[in-house]
């Protein structure tokens, strides 16, 4: 398979980054996941305009990776937090390998801001990847592709 045969805007990462695509979006899901899920808190967190915000939730909704869920202050009118779906939360291999590179390649000499730890055991958590049939795939284990259903060749120049 030769990917330049193929249509680049058939590939699910372009479809992924058409969603996610932009630091707002993964700095919004990122809070979401650590339980940010006000719209204020989250403008006011990584200090993003609230028009902006207003944007990328909706996008957010509209591609069903979380969802808004009223509540109400006492005295208040009704606001809504927003948490995320199941197709949310299977971002979070996305979101922790990103976590764990930045941790490597761009943290202060000091080293990373925060350690994660899976709640029940203490153990740290990292990302693995595994082929379907146990071995790990690391950076420079050598990956073949094949077109899938959903491919598409190239219309001739």
């Amino acid at each position: 398979m030769k990917w330049v045969d193929y249509e680049s805007a058939a590939c699910s990462v372009a479809r992924t980054v058409d969603v996610l695509g932009d630091r707002w979006t993964l700095l919004v899901l990122r809070d979401i996941f650590n339980g940010i899920r006000r719209f204020d808190e989250i403008s006011a967190h990584p200090g993003v305009a609230r028009d902006v915000l207003t944007k990328r939730l909706a996008v957010l909704v509209g591609e069903d990776l979380v969802e808004r869920v009223p509540y109400r202050e006492p005295g208040a009118r009704t606001r809504y937090e927003y948490r995320l779906t199941d197709a949310g939360r299977d971002l979070r291999p996305v979101l922790l390998a990103l976590l764990e590179w930045g941790d490597r390649y761009r943290s202060d000499p000091a080293g990373p801001p925060a350690h994660l730890f899976h709640a029940e055991c203490g153990a740290p958590v990292h990302v693995e990847v595994r082929c379907s049939a146990g071995h790990e795939i690391c950076s420079r284990t050598r990956l073949a592709a094949r077109p899938g259903p959903g491919s598409r060749r190239r219309a001739a120049a």
